[in-house]
């Protein structure tokens, strides 16, 4: 959510700028804006909705000069506006923001009885408002920056430019990310790696309550303190390329095919066969301290969570161990009775997510040891975990999830292998066994996605309709709730996803020829329940496309579509249900005509509350 660039060098900032906010744009905005130092003199442009705006309005503009900060908002404080974009202008300085400063209201008062004006309706407004108020008190940018941020109470990541320091880029961070690096030709500022990639690998993540400052030929990180930071920069393997189309229509689609390799990227390495063994060398926790955990929890929100059900299922069955998963947003706020005999799982992809963080705080501060599953290398929760397996996806820039989702799942079980291995719930034959069948899951995907005009046909049947009903039973009951989000994300039409037990204690009510059920059906020891279920939804006149092992015939017989999938061991199948729903509601939101890869209203990484 928003996105920052920062740039100090040699070089004309507003194409490296520009450049850098188009690489962000996968993390959802409504507005953007610019500005560049030159002469002592601040210029600042800024526009609503697609940087095709902002670029028309740079465009002929004459902003010229080596130095400059730009920005993508998305809206929380104040609608979508050129007065709400950010950069926002104090006195000689201009600031850019992600995150939310919870005590605005009061530094706002504060400041209007002081004599500050605000254009805008935004938070942001306010810290800049504060370095510039620091700054009249004979401080330099850098001191202006510390003093504001003590005032403020939230989360923020900053990039700020002054006019009288015209060779200093200042960023800071506190529970949002932000990723410093230099170039051979100067110094970058950033929230996500994706925008300095053309101009770097080398980078540094700054850790809470960090700042950075950039000249054109040094960068310097100091703690809260203000002492320097001697840190190794994190090398980045993806190139550049890696975050480009690669011929396909969307990111989106790209990325579904991309699964094969993705999966295939997260196990390599990481399980030796003669000992039927996962191999996690950056797990964190000992053999032992796994084999003491009495109890498992799994924390994530959106398409994590989703994982973290099928983790559930994964690791009861083959650890035999209870364990709970929870919404991030719902555990921070509660009371969870955890402690240092349990272990905490925590999934996000991009490892900022803040609810997410928020709950692996708590759990540790409860004394619970703490893994988490990410795709970002250095994210913070990365950092603050005691164990890390990260899905080696590599950048994922459409806004809805696929490729990390399967990596995600492809973790767990890698995950739940080695906790059976560990706890001597799983032989060494019946890990080798797991390997087996998990070598085979790339070529599995490989196969489903070269019949992808099987679901094209599918999608034009039914992407007119407006409601769309998933059931799913046991391990296939959370790729229901999965295959239903996907839909609603991208295409806009309202999806339900329902364990398939649960339809007549009430959505059985709203079913009619104008309801399409999808109906997740491979052949388990739950089949016979989805075929009575099924029969349930035909003799209401509903329309039912259903997703089938192969070789299945008798729901081929009773559904209006029928798509099937490879014979896996039920534990396995969840990957190979997820590819089809997620080519599925891809091809229906394009032929709706929505935005696939930047849904409305939605961000790639909810780095706020």
């Amino acid at each position: 959510m928003c996105g920052i660039i920062g740039y100090i060098g040699s070089r004309e900032a507003v194409p490296l700028l520009l450049d850098g906010l188009k690489r962000l744009e996968y993390r959802g905005y409504d507005s953007a804006g610019l500005a560049v130092l030159r002469d002592a003199k601040i210029d600042l442009r800024r526009s609503v909705g697609k940087l095709t705006n902002l670029e028309k309005a740079v465009n002929g503009a004459g902003l010229h000069g080596t130095v400059g900060i730009g920005h993508t908002r998305w809206a929380t404080h104040g609608k979508p506006s050129e007065q709400n974009a950010h950069p926002h202008r104090s006195g000689p300085l201009v600031l850019v923001h992600n995150g939310i400063i919870e005590n605005y209201a009061a530094l706002k008062a504060r400041l209007h009885q002081e004599g500050y004006r605000f254009e805008s309706e935004t938070d942001t407004e306010v810290m800049a408002h504060l370095v510039a108020r620091n700054l009249k008190d004979g401080r330099g940018l850098e001191g202006a920056v510390r003093a504001a941020i003590k005032e403020v109470r939230g989360s923020y990541a900053i990039a700020v430019l002054c006019e009288g320091e015209p060779q200093t880029i200042i960023a800071a961070r506190s529970g949002c990310p932000l990723v410093v690096g230099m170039s051979e030709h100067g110094a970058f500022a950033a929230s996500d790696v994706t925008a300095i990639l053309a101009h770097t690998r080398d980078v540094v993540f700054l850790e809470d309550d960090e700042l950075a400052v950039l000249s054109t030929n040094t960068l310097v990180v100091k703690d809260a303190k203000g002492k320097p930071v001697t840190r190794a920069a994190t090398q980045i393997a993806w190139d550049a390329a890696a975050a480009e189309k690669g011929g396909y229509p969307h990111f989106m689609l790209k990325e579904i095919h991309e699964q094969p390799q993705t999966i295939l990227d997260t196990m390599r390495g990481r399980y030796t066969f003669e000992r039927g063994e996962a191999d996690l060398p950056d797990i964190g926790l000992s053999p032992a301290q796994f084999a003491d955990v009495q109890r498992v929890w799994i924390v994530a929100c959106g398409t994590s969570w989703h994982a973290a059900l099928v983790g559930k299922y994964l690791i009861e069955e083959m650890v035999r161990a209870p364990v709970q998963v929870d919404i991030g947003s719902e555990f921070r706020y509660r009371n969870p009775l955890i402690g240092p005999n349990d272990l905490l799982i925590a999934i996000s992809q991009s490892g900022e997510t803040a609810d997410t963080l928020a709950a692996a705080r708590e759990a540790k501060r409860q004394g619970a040891r703490m893994v988490s599953i990410c795709n970002v290398v250095g994210s913070t929760l990365a950092r603050e975990s005691d164990g890390v397996l990260y899905t080696h996806a590599g950048p994922e820039i459409g806004v809805a999830s696929t490729k990390a989702f399967t990596a995600q799942l492809t973790a767990l079980y890698l995950l739940a292998l080695h906790l059976g291995r560990v706890r001597g719930t799983v032989s060494v034959e019946e890990g080798r066994a797991w390997l087996d069948r998990f070598v085979t899951l790339p070529t599995h995907v490989q196969h489903l996605l070269g019949r992808e005009a099987e679901l094209i046909a599918i999608a034009k049947r039914y992407h007119t309709k407006r409601n769309f009903l998933y059931l799913g039973r046991g391990i296939n009951y959370p790729i229901a709730l999965e295959g239903a989000l996907k839909l609603k994300e991208i295409s806009y039409i309202h999806a339900e996803g329902y364990a398939a037990g649960e339809m007549k204690h009430g959505p059985i009510a709203l079913i009619d020829k104008d309801m399409p059920v999808v109906v997740l059906a491979p052949r388990d020891r739950l089949y016979e329940k989805t075929v009575s279920n099924l029969m349930e939804v035909k003799a209401r006149g509903a329309p039912v496309i259903a997703f089938v092992t192969a070789g299945e015939r008798e729901l081929g017989r009773a559904a209006d579509a029928v798509f099937t999938v490879p014979d896996v061991h039920p534990l396995l199948s969840p990957i190979l249900f997820t590819v089809p729903l997620q080519l599925l509601a891809y091809h229906i939101a394009v032929l709706r005509g929505t935005d696939v890869d930047q849904p409305r209203n939605l961000a790639k990484s909810v780095t706020v509350e």
